[in-house]
């Protein structure tokens, strides 16, 4: 009876295995000290149609809670109504993620169409409403054609960072968050779409302030952000375990 459960939970522990996929969502802040913190980064795993934004048209309310005080709340309502996804989160939902500062996460995904892209938000501070995420919803492809896991890396520069278009850049301290803003939504409203950051503004309340000495992220090769998204191995004895499952069944059906 035993011999019979052991081979039971085996199976079952093989399939699991094949019909999951942990994986690890890791943000490394690449700004140099006295350059730019982000806030806790949002992530989700899609189907490729969970389209966030698109430079050139109106931020929705997600983007612009994330993009003006770092709130992933609108976000993560926006992602479950659409129905496009699987999984989503934060990254260090504690606090500011600081220059040279690496968090991650374990989440465990589907291993379907569900889960093959995945995309990022983070808000750059301090700002009015500057940001980093994907405009193209299937830039980060998890799986290749053939279904094997090819994960994602890559840094995001300074030149891709982007402007919410939905509140001025104004750098007054009461309306730029991580600089003096004491609620969320304060800063002046400006009614336009999502584009390119122009970068702070030459002696403006940022640059000037020497905790941000080195934040001016349009000069050359200013790197912002490294993101990988990377498989976590199965734990040696479950593999063993459903190794010797499956070879228990070939030779039983043998016989």
């Amino acid at each position: 009876m035993k011999r019979y459960t052991l081979l039971a939970m085996a199976v079952f522990a093989t399939h699991l295995a094949m019909a999951q996929q942990q994986v690890e969502v890791r943000i490394t802040n690449l700004s140099p000290s006295g350059g730019t913190f982000l806030t806790p980064m949002w992530f989700g795993f899609h189907n490729g149609n969970f389209d966030m934004f698109s430079e050139g048209g109106a931020a929705s309310a997600g983007v612009e809670r994330i993009a003006e005080d770092g709130s992933a709340v609108a976000l993560g309502t926006e992602f479950a109504a659409s129905g496009q996804g699987s999984v989503a989160g934060l990254l260090n939902g504690i606090g500011p993620i600081a220059p040279g500062a690496t968090t991650s996460r374990v989440v465990t995904l589907p291993n379907d169409p569900s889960s093959l892209y995945f995309s990022f938000m983070s808000m750059v501070i301090p700002s009015n409403d500057a940001f980093i995420g994907n405009d193209d919803a299937r830039a980060h492809r998890l799986r290749n054609e053939l279904g094997n896991w090819i994960g994602a890396d890559f840094v995001v520069l300074g030149t891709g960072v982007l402007d919410a278009g939905t509140e001025v850049n104004d750098e007054i301290p009461i309306n730029t968050a991580f600089l003096g803003q004491m609620s969320p939504n304060t800063g002046t409203p400006e009614n336009g779409v999502v584009h390119r950051h122009p970068g702070f503004i030459a002696g403006g309340n940022i640059l000037t302030n020497t905790q941000f000495r080195n934040a001016d992220f349009t000069q050359p090769n200013y790197q912002v952000a490294r993101i990988t998204v990377t498989a976590v191995p199965e734990p040696a004895s479950m593999i063993a375990l459903g190794g010797a499952a499956l070879a228990l069944i070939s030779r039983r059906r043998r016989k």
